[in-house]
This record gives C-alpha cells, structure tokens and sequence, in this order.
C-alpha cells in the first residue's frame, strides 16, 4: 500500500480498528503505521490503541486490559478436542521438564559424583530417629 497523507480529521471506526489490530500483532510498530497510512497526528495512532486495543497501552509493559475478558462473562468452555489439545501441550510441557530434570541428575551423578536420590511422595526425609 502506498503511504499518502490523509487530509481528514475523521476516521472511520473500522480503519482505527484494522491499524489496532496491526500493531497489536506486531505486522508495524504504531509509529510505522502513522507514517503508512499518513496518519498526521504524532499521538493519533497511541490514542486509538488505548481506546481501542486490547493491550494496556498506558506508560510501561503492553499487558491484557480488562476489556478482552469482561467479569461478568466467565470463558467459554473449551471443546473437547480444544481441551485435548490443551491437555496434550500440558503434557508435552511437563515430559519436557521431567526429561531436564533426569538429565541434571545424571550430570550430577556423572560429572560430579553426587548421588540424587528421588524420594516418594508421602515419605518423610528423617531417617529412623529415637523416640524420646
């Protein structure tokens, strides 16, 4: 698209909505999309982000505003093949972790001559003391 200089003060909702969008999936930064679309205004572009984006545009760290989810409506349930993909990831996570994990042991085990002893839940780590 080829950058021009609009000439009118008015914007439709559905163009400072689509340069929203843009910018919040990071195809341009929002000064990128003041030059593309000609957009005059140096804070023209910031203004729409923070009125209309989802993301908390305000000085600091771009973070969920409490527009995406409102309180009063919980998240839709998840299907059940999005709740097994969900699972499946969860899963795919935690076998990652597990494997790390293994890894590090068998280095300290290895490399260094520490021996890791995974002990079962419920287990105290106490050795047999005498009663008092």
């Amino acid at each position: 698209m080829a950058e021009f200089k609009r000439t009118q003060r008015d914007y439709p909702l559905s163009f400072k909505i689509a340069v929203v969008e843009q910018v919040e999936k990071g195809e341009m930064t929002y000064k990128q999309a003041q030059l593309r679309y000609g957009i005059q205004g140096r804070s023209t572009v910031l203004t729409w982000l923070r009125k209309h984006g989802h993301l908390n545009w305000a000085p600091g760290l771009p973070s969920l505003s409490s527009r995406e989810l409102p309180m009063s409506q919980p998240p839709a349930p998840l299907t059940p093949e999005q709740r097994i993909r969900e699972l499946e990831e969860q899963l795919e996570l935690v076998t990652q972790k597990a494997e790390f994990l293994d890894a590090v042991v068998n280095v300290l085990k290895n490399d260094y001559g520490i021996s890791v002893i995974k002990k079962r839940p419920g287990k105290s780590s106490r050795k047999n003391r005498p009663k008092k």
